[in-house]
């Protein structure tokens, strides 16, 4: 007699299929949280990178690199204008990058304009220029002319020039301008020099630094969507338009450059906002010359990052915080400024 063999019932089948599917459902955010816990620890030491490699800059220049800059000395022989680099191609020997920067060229335009630098830095990947979270693309949709096909990465971090006065309660700052009236490409907003990556030639040394490299926040995160009043999703940031290669087109720092022109900053930005204001702002193309918020360039972008809560930062002394959504704008725009004078409460 053959021995009948009982398989599983429909219903004992669906029971177990409905168990699978409520240990994945317990168990994927626990998954996505370690995730996450990673590509924000990564994206800490990518910044704990950018300050020692600030600092190693400034031992060999006895000086901090400027978030910007034309082509002017110590970086070329005469200041030859155009559009010229940004604080990400200054750090590039402090970063094992030293073989590309000395097939950089500095003639005018290294920026925008030059086709020699954005030759050499085609499909070159350094990962320490993007955030794991970040959900941009990695390479930039307007590359400078003369980047080959492997394209130019953007960058998810940016050089913090200082705050505007009135994110500050009860203080007034004069280094800074206002760029033209315009809503759309190329005013930029608001431009402050009373941070530690400022454009412009002023060579900030560690010593001047009057409120201390503890209390002033050198580099922070802007790598996430924003949304328009509309709510449509936008990918604006100071370095993710045009790459890590730009930076400014003048030796003037606010408030030598004057008001009514273009004052966007490539790769750096001025605290205007809070961080991780990430919706409500004007319809495409935004709004650059009353807002500072806009798609080429808003000046005063926020800080922004895909981490739940807050952005990384690094300081003036090396240390890397995570600064927190309900940082109040006033503190915000204390650490920002170099200057102000006043010690920021606990954060």
């Amino acid at each position: 007699m053959s021995r009948f063999q009982r398989g599983f019932t429909l219903i004992e089948l669906l029971v177990v299929i409905a168990i699978i599917a409520i240990l994945i459902g317990l168990l994927l955010p626990a998954v996505q949280k370690v995730r996450e816990a990673a590509a924000r620890s990564q994206c800490s030491n990518n910044l704990k990178q950018f300050g020692l490699a600030a600092h190693n800059f400034h031992q060999t220049n006895n000086f901090l690199p400027p978030g910007g800059m034309t082509d002017a000395p110590p970086f070329a022989t005469a200041n030859n204008g155009g559009w010229g680099s940004s604080w990400a191609v200054f750090i590039l020997p402090f970063i094992e990058q030293e073989n590309m920067y000395k097939q950089f060229t500095f003639p005018g335009n290294s920026g925008w304009g030059a086709t020699n630098n954005p030759q050499k830095a085609t499909g070159v990947v350094i990962k320490i220029f993007r955030c794991p979270s970040s959900p941009f693309p990695e390479l930039v949709p307007s590359p400078p002319p003369g980047t080959g096909a492997g394209g130019l990465m953007g960058n998810s971090y940016v050089g913090v020039s200082g705050a505007v006065s009135t994110a500050i309660n009860g203080y007034v700052d004069p280094d800074f301008n206002t760029g033209g009236a315009g809503a759309g490409c190329c005013t930029g907003g608001i431009g402050a020099g009373n941070g530690l990556m400022i454009p412009g030639t002023p060579k900030i040394k560690m010593a001047t630094i009057r409120d201390g490299t503890s209390n002033t926040v050198m580099i922070s995160e802007q790598n996430d969507f924003l949304y328009t009043a509309n709510n449509t999703r936008v990918n604006w940031s100071v370095g993710g338009l045009h790459g890590w290669l730009i930076g400014w087109h003048s030796t003037a720092t606010p408030p030598m450059v004057g008001n009514g022109g273009d004052m966007r900053t490539f790769n750096m930005t001025t605290v205007r906002y809070k961080i991780n204001q990430k919706s409500g702002w004007p319809n495409t193309p935004g709004n650059c010359g009353t807002v500072g918020v806009c798609d080429n360039i808003g000046t005063n972008i926020p800080l922004n990052s895909a981490h739940p809560s807050g952005v990384n930062s690094v300081f003036g002394d090396g240390s890397v915080r995570f600064l927190t959504d309900n940082l109040d704008l006033d503190v915000l725009g204390k650490i920002a400024n170099r200057q102000d004078g006043q010690a920021p409460p606990q954060y």
